[in-house]
C-alpha cells in the first residue's frame, strides 16, 4: 500500500467513525461526549475513564481504538485531541474503590466523574452557555445519567469521540503506571501497566503485593 493509499483509507475510516455523531447532530444535539475506560482488567492501579467532545470539523487522521495503536502514535494523537477538542474530562476509581464496590460499578462511577469533569470544562469555556446533551459510551449504560445516552458495542472502533476518549484514558493511565513503577519497581509496571504478566506475578511472589494492588483480583493467587 502506498502512502497516498494509506491516507485515503484513513480518510474513509474517519468519515465512517464520524457518522454516529453526525446523525445525532442532525437530530439537534450539539455537545456530544464520547466516553471510554481503560484498566478494567489489571491486577493493580486504577480504572481510568475519559469523556471527550470533538468539534464537528475534527479531521485528525488515525484516531482509533487505543488498543490498535502503538504507544508512540497514542501519545501523538493524545496531544492533538486535547489541543483540538471542545472539552474533555478524566474520571478515576482507585484499587480501594474497585475492591469495595467491584470493577463494573467502579468503572461506572469513574465514567460519571469523567462526564461531570468534561461538562464542567465545557461550561467554563462557554461561560455557562453550553452543556453536554448526549453521551455515547463504549458498551456501558450508566444509571441515573441526566442526559440521553447510548451504549455502543465496540464503540471505540466505531465512534470517533469514543475512540478519542479511549486514547486520552489510555495515555493518562499508562503515564500513571510508569510513575508507580518508580515507587514499586518489582512488578514491571512500566511495561505491563498492571496487567498480569509473568514478570508481574513473579514480582508478587518475590515481594508480596504493594499498596495499589487490587486484592479482589488476587484472591486465587498462591
Amino acid at each position: 500500500m502506498t502512502k497516498q493509499e494509506r491516507i485515503e483509507k484513513q480518510k474513509q475510516r474517519l468519515a465512517e467513525m464520524k457518522e454516529p455523531e453526525a446523525e445525532l447532530r442532525a437530530k439537534g444535539y450539539t455537545c456530544i461526549a464520547g466516553v471510554d475506560e481503560v484498566g478494567r482488567g489489571p491486577l493493580a492501579g486504577p480504572v481510568v475513564t475519559a469523556a471527550v467532545i470533538l468539534p464537528e470539523d475534527f479531521n485528525v487522521l488515525g484516531v482509533d481504538d487505543s488498543k490498535k495503536l502503538s504507544e508512540k502514535r497514542r501519545e501523538e494523537l493524545y496531544d492533538q485531541i486535547l489541543e483540538r477538542c471542545v472539552a474533555y474530562g478524566i474520571g478515576m476509581a482507585d484499587h480501594e474503590v474497585i475492591d469495595e464496590i467491584n470493577i463494573l460499578q467502579a468503572t461506572k462511577r469513574a465514567m460519571k466523574e469523567g462526564i461531570a469533569a468534561c461538562d464542567h470544562q465545557l461550561a467554563e469555556k462557554t461561560a455557562g452557555a453550553a452543556s453536554i446533551d448526549f453521551v455515547l459510551i463504549d458498551a456501558v449504560t450508566l444509571e441515573g445519567l441526566e442526559v440521553p445516552q447510548h451504549a455502543v458495542i465496540k464503540g471505540d472502533a466505531k465512534v470517533l469521540a469514543i475512540a478519542a476518549a479511549s486514547i486520552v484514558a489510555k495515555v493518562t493511565r499508562d503515564r500513571m503506571m510508569v510513575q508507580y513503577a518508580e515507587k514499586y519497581p518489582w512488578y514491571a509496571f512500566e511495561k505491563n501497566k498492571g496487567y498480569g504478566t509473568a514478570a508481574h506475578y513473579e514480582g508478587i511472589r518475590a515481594h508480596g503485593t504493594c499498596p495499589i494492588h487490587r486484592m479482589t483480583f488476587l484472591k486465587n493467587m498462591k
